[in-house]
């Protein structure tokens, strides 16, 4: 399958937006060092810029801010002036209310171009590239009813991406093919069940084109939508999951080089495995318990077996969730470990260079994060929480002062702030330092702004329509 040059930049989606709304309603109910941040700069953009993009739009090897603003129904488009800092936003009309962009050269003329999906105006919008980092007016392609997430690959070998929307108001996925000018046909709808929220393009069957799964949230199904190989699909083939999937996964969990589905299962407080039986077809569900309100999950190797394992971060339970893979597709009982209140988000990665995957949760009810070692047999230590800011709600783990060893960065909505912990390479954490940002952080990009080799910090500020840009100091 060739995906090379996808760059899948949806970093908040609608689905996102909507639990995030439903966890801050929630929320009511829960109980010195040289690598310094300078205070956020804050950038204007366009009313609720629910998702931010980080990439060179204007070939200068400077990477540039590109936000979809719901509240505006625009995009803007912020050009790094070379040493941290950003021009004032151009913005450019979308249709209503995009929640999802994706920035990738869609007409192969190596700039990258705009496409967001318009959960207003159920169209998306394809901004071309004129060369010097500003967008042509969009061309608006309808979609089918309120288009939450939208993925941009080729799916009909030609070498040209095409769009792919799962619409959640219509039950359906809708697929424009690239004609190869960066215009698009007009879509081809496929039914889905009832209210798919997420979409991954995958091969399925192993026949090197891209296949079509969808987590249908109202009925609790995933939908298999088979490529027949010019760029049209098979009706849907259903399968059940848990009630209320809202993510889903597709990755080989039991080596027999066929991926297979995970989904997190939001109301049953459940994960489904549904097995390739090696045709594109899946076994009947099987489902394992988690915590309650799982909200995020991983699936990653923690016990060093080359098996893939499920981990969890269990929102209504305040814990995580750790299911041992036995080596055949099927999984051990969770053993759960608390985290503190309200987990949104959880990070698998070696924290203390032992070669071993640890946890790393944002717990929004906490205002904490919770970091929890591996002890080498896929067995977790008790957590070690750390302050943030107030209500936590995206965690970034990666190393910002260059002594390689990997630190946390939060996004906090209730404060408008961000926080740094810098790791001192055993495992803990100190010296936090907390930034200001524009009001509510909804997320968080950890990316070298201004080519000086360290990473600085990049935050939507949904509260303030603003990006906020912390460069080190």
């Amino acid at each position: 399958m060739k995906q090379s040059g996808l760059l899948r930049l949806l970093l908040i989606s609608t689905n996102d937006a909507s639990i995030y709304n439903r966890l801050r309603a929630r929320k009511r109910n829960f109980v010195g060092s040289n690598n310094k941040f300078i205070t956020a700069i804050a950038y204007a953009t366009g009313t609720q810029p629910y998702s931010v993009a980080v990439i060179d739009v204007n070939n200068d090897n400077k990477p540039d801010i590109v936000t979809a603003n719901t509240g505006a129904s625009t995009v803007s488009v912020l050009l790094n002036t070379g040493n941290g800092t950003f021009s004032a936003q151009t913005t450019y009309a979308t249709d209503s209310s995009p929640y999802s962009v994706a920035v990738i050269d869609v007409n192969g003329d190596n700039k990258p171009d705009i496409v967001t999906a318009n959960s207003g105006a159920s169209t998306v919008s394809v901004l071309l590239n004129i060369g010097n980092g500003t967008f042509s007016a969009q061309a608006t392609y309808a979609t089918g009813s309120s288009p939450y997430s939208v993925a941009v690959v080729d799916v009909n070998s030609d070498n040209k991406p095409d769009i792919v929307t799962a619409n959640s108001g219509a039950n359906t996925v809708s697929v424009l093919l690239n004609t190869g000018t960066g215009t698009f046909s007009t879509q081809t709808t496929y039914a889905t069940d009832s209210s798919p929220r997420s979409v991954a393009v995958a091969d399925v069957n192993n026949d090197n084109k891209p296949d079509i799964v969808t987590a249908n949230y109202i009925t609790s199904t995933v939908s298999v939508l088979l490529n027949k190989g010019n760029g049209t699909f098979s009706a849907q083939i259903t399968y059940a999951t848990g009630n209320g999937p809202v993510s889903v996964s597709v990755v080989d969990v039991n080596n027999d080089s066929k991926p297979d589905i995970v989904t997190a299962n939001y109301a049953a407080g459940t994960a489904s495995v549904l097995l390739n039986t090696g045709n594109g077809a899946f076994s009947a569900q099987a489902t394992y318990a988690t915590g309650t309100q799982v909200n995020s999950v991983v699936v990653v190797d923690v016990n060093n077996d080359s098996k893939p394992d499920i981990v969890t971060a269990n929102y209504g339970a305040s814990n995580v969730s750790v299911l041992l893979n036995i080596g055949n597709g099927a999984f051990s009982a969770q053993t759960t470990y608390a985290t503190g209140n309200g987990p949104v988000s959880v990070a698998v990665v070696d924290v203390n260079n032992d070669s071993k995957p640890d946890i790393v949760t944002a717990n929004y009810g906490a205002s904490n994060v919770s970091v929890l070692l591996n002890t080498g047999n896929g067995t977790f230590s008790a957590q070690t929480t750390y302050a943030t800011g107030s209500s936590p709600y995206s965690v970034a783990v990666i190393d910002v002062n260059n002594d390689n060893k990997p630190d946390i960065v939060t996004a906090n909505v209730d404060t408008n702030t961000a926080s740094v912990l810098l790791s001192t390479g055993t495992g803990t954490f100190c010296c936090r330092t907390t930034y200001v940002t524009g009001s509510a952080p909804f997320s968080l990009v950890v990316v070298d702004v201004n080519d000086d080799n360290r990473p600085d910090i990049v935050t939507a500020n949904s509260g303030a329509s603003s990006v906020g840009v912390s460069a080190q100091c």
